[in-house]
């Protein structure tokens, strides 16, 4: 009986050892979203993207202007010219259609590959945040997908981790 108390007391003594365990979380869409990065590359995006439109509208309205002066052409010719007129422009508006998606896709791949960046930037920076301020765990919530149903405001840590990522950024 002795010795089942003896290791009790050592269990006890053992368990009141161990470290507590430091637990935060962050609102991972309250960060990304503003994070002054992500803000920066939205709006360089946008001054892109309005660019792309401005030509594309430069483009069509160009090839309108070419549309009715080739019609025009080809009324004055033979069926079989006028034929090959419209033909033409058929291919044409097929080349630049092709033309304007493609460059689309590509304004819009690179702007996902930099969100993506921000993203693991972001990763990483909470990683490096909770490893050097002593935390076992950092939890990541959203209204997506709510991981954290309940938290303290004392370990919530969507603010403190947004300031230090927008001061880090400042600085680069």
């Amino acid at each position: 009986m002795k010795n089942i108390i003896y290791v009790a007391l050592v269990m006890l003594v053992l368990s009141s050892c161990q470290k507590e365990k430091k637990i935060g979380f962050i609102d991972n869409g309250t960060v990304i979203n503003d994070y002054q990065e992500k803000i920066d590359l939205e709006a360089k995006f946008q001054v892109k993207q309005e660019a792309f439109r401005k030509r594309a509208d430069s483009i069509s309205l160009a090839f309108q202007q070419e549309v009715q002066s080739t019609q025009t052409l080809a009324q004055k010719s033979s069926q079989r010219k006028a034929q090959e007129l419209m033909g033409g422009l058929q291919q044409k508006q097929q080349l630049l259609q092709q033309q304007m998606q493609v460059e689309q896709q590509q304004l819009t791949q690179g702007f996902q590959a930099d969100i993506d960046s921000v993203i693991v930037k972001v990763k990483d920076f909470v990683k490096g945040y909770g490893k050097t301020n002593g935390y076992t765990y950092i939890l990541g919530t959203s209204d997506a997908a709510a991981s954290v149903l309940y938290g303290t405001d004392e370990n919530d840590l969507t603010q403190t981790i947004l300031d230090a990522l927008n001061a880090d950024y400042k600085k680069e």
